[in-house]
C-alpha cells in the first residue's frame, strides 16, 4: 500500500474520534487549568511526549505550566492540578504521582482511555478518549496503527484543542503567544 493510503486511513480514524469526546469534561479540564495556581502535566513515553506538548503552550499563554521530571519543575501544592494522559491509566508510575498529588490537596485530571482505570478513580475528573490499548485486545477502537497510536494523536489533538478553548475564554491571540515563543534558538 501507499503511505497517502495510511495516511488517509490515520485520518479517518482521527475524525471518528471527534464524535466520541465529550464537550463537558473538555470543559472541566479548561476550567481547572484556569482555576489552579500550577499547572504540572505527566505522561508516559509518546504520551508523555504528548504532555510536553500542552505544558509548552501552556507556558506559550503566560501560565505556570511544567513536565513533571524535568530538572526545572517545581514543587506540587494545594490550589495546583496535576494532568495525566495515560492510555491505560495504569502505569505505576504515573499513579505514585497521582496518589501523591491528592495527598497534598491538588486537583488531579486523568486523560485515558480507561476512566475506571486506577488513575481514573484517584482522579477529580476524567476525560475519555478514545484509542486501544498497545495490545490492541478487546478493544472497542480498531485502528490499523501500531500499540497506542491512536490514542497518543487524540491526545495531542484533544490538548490542543484545550488550548484554543482557553485563548478563547481569556482573549488570547496566536500573536500575544508568539511574544513568549522560545528566542534563542
Amino acid at each position: 500500500m501507499q503511505t497517502t493510503h495510511y495516511f488517509a486511513e490515520i485520518i479517518k480514524e482521527l475524525s471518528r474520534a471527534i464524535d466520541l469526546l465529550a464537550d463537558d469534561e473538555a470543559e472541566k479540564l479548561a476550567d481547572g487549568i484556569l482555576q489552579a495556581k500550577k499547572i504540572f502535566v505527566a505522561g508516559a513515553g509518546r504520551s508523555g511526549f504528548m504532555a510536553k506538548s500542552f505544558a509548552m503552550r501552556m507556558m506559550h499563554m503566560g501560565l505556570d505550566s511544567y513536565v513533571i521530571g524535568e530538572t526545572i519543575t517545581p514543587n506540587f501544592e494545594k490550589g495546583d492540578i496535576l494532568i495525566i494522559g495515560s492510555g491505560s491509566g495504569e502505569t505505576k508510575s504515573l499513579v505514585s504521582m497521582a496518589e501523591k498529588a491528592k495527598s497534598l490537596g491538588g486537583t488531579v485530571a486523568a486523560v485515558t482511555i480507561f476512566p475506571e482505570s486506577t488513575i481514573g478513580k484517584l482522579a477529580d475528573f476524567t476525560i475519555k478518549l478514545p484509542g486501544s490499548p498497545k495490545d490492541q485486545a478487546d478493544s472497542v477502537h480498531k485502528t490499523i496503527q501500531p500499540m497506542g497510536s491512536l490514542f497518543e494523536q487524540t491526545l495531542l489533538l484533544f490538548y490542543d484543542a484545550v488550548i484554543l478553548r482557553f485563548m478563547e475564554k481569556k482573549g488570547l491571540d496566536s500573536n500575544t503567544m508568539f511574544g513568549r515563543h522560545a528566542n534563542l534558538e
